[in-house]
């Protein structure tokens, strides 16, 4: 595809901090795709590796890739903040890529394609490929358009979840430029609760195919902080809280916020049995307090003990059984 600055300028971006391990294959994605009027804003956040020296090789060969350097360091939404304020004023359209992850040579034409044909969209999503598993399913083959009330909804229900990880999405830029910081929550999921707000404004477009990689591994955010303290399990509970009066009836929201209760505590139940430590038990009780919603250690330990019982009771059946 020949370059046409009269179609929409994607801006990619990343911020990165001592990401040489990956970056060469973020990098090449970048500059691999099939879409040619692209810029690419990298922000290294003063790492300490081979960083800076990778990405400004790429920089003097490619005039689209621009390279900021952080004076100080700072956290990772900041950091993030600060490439989403580095986007050109002529940007159409911004896509996040996280340093660790790639996008399939395809990724930009599809989303601009699917974005221009359908302008209500804010966001643009497409199946995901998180290590070994294809993530972002569970709608339909032929539906590639919702609105936001819409989407928003079906994900609260928990019959979809279209939103894994940034580096699967594309953000109309107005929003991005209408919204500073663009992150503003400092927490593991402020990116799924930006999407929930930027739904109340716009709508929801999808692409039927895998257009972006996301890695998983050991020394990943996710990984260290979300999987240690299962942060994921009040994530949901919090989106529920928050955004469940704004798109689901009144009806919906009281069984879904009853439903997601008792779940939510037959997994803290499970967090017994698995000896979770302090850290843990003080970041969902926290969390709940924040909710409005206290723990009720009452409820917790006549739960406990019914697990207690059915742990017996089923041991008892199976020797019988086994008589």
């Amino acid at each position: 595809m020949t370059i046409n600055n009269e179609q929409p300028l994607v801006t990619v971006i990343t911020p990165v901090y001592n990401g040489e391990k990956y970056l060469v294959q973020c990098l090449e994605s970048v500059i691999s795709q099939s879409y040619e009027h692209w810029e690419y804003v990298i922000v290294n956040n003063c790492s300490t590796d081979r960083t800076l020296e990778i990405i400004e090789k790429y920089a003097e060969a490619d005039s689209r890739i621009r390279v900021y350097n952080n004076e100080d360091f700072v956290d990772a939404i900041d950091n993030h903040n600060i490439a989403f304020r580095h986007m050109s004023a002529e940007s159409d359209y911004c896509k996040v890529l996280q340093a660790d992850d790639w996008l399939y040579p395809q990724c930009l034409e599809l989303m601009v394609d699917q974005a221009q044909q359908n302008p209500s969209s804010g966001i643009i999503g497409a199946y995901v490929l998180w290590s070994d598993n294809v993530s972002s399913d569970g709608l339909p083959p032929t539906t590639n358009f919702l609105s936001g009330q819409e989407i928003c909804r079906l994900t609260l229900l928990k019959k979809v979840y279209p939103f894994v990880n940034l580096s699967g999405l594309m953000i109309r830029a107005d929003l991005v430029r209408n919204r500073d910081p663009f992150l503003r929550e400092k927490t593991l999921y402020t990116d799924v609760e930006t999407y929930y707000e930027l739904f109340q404004n716009c709508d929801f477009s999808f692409i039927h195919q895998v257009l972006s990689f996301v890695r998983k591994h050991e020394a990943s955010r996710s990984t260290t902080v979300a999987e240690t303290l299962e942060t994921y399990r009040f994530a949901d509970l919090y989106m529920l809280v928050k955004f469940g009066p704004v798109y689901l009836s009144e009806k919906e929201f009281k069984n879904q916020l009853r439903q997601s209760l008792q779940k939510y505590y037959q997994f803290l139940v499970s967090a017994i049995w698995r000896k979770q430590g302090k850290e843990f038990w003080k970041f969902h009780e926290d969390g709940l307090k924040e909710l409005g919603h206290s723990l009720n250690k009452r409820k917790l330990r006549l739960l406990w003990l019914i697990s207690i019982f059915d742990r017996i009771t089923g041991k008892a059946r199976s020797l019988i059984k086994l008589v």
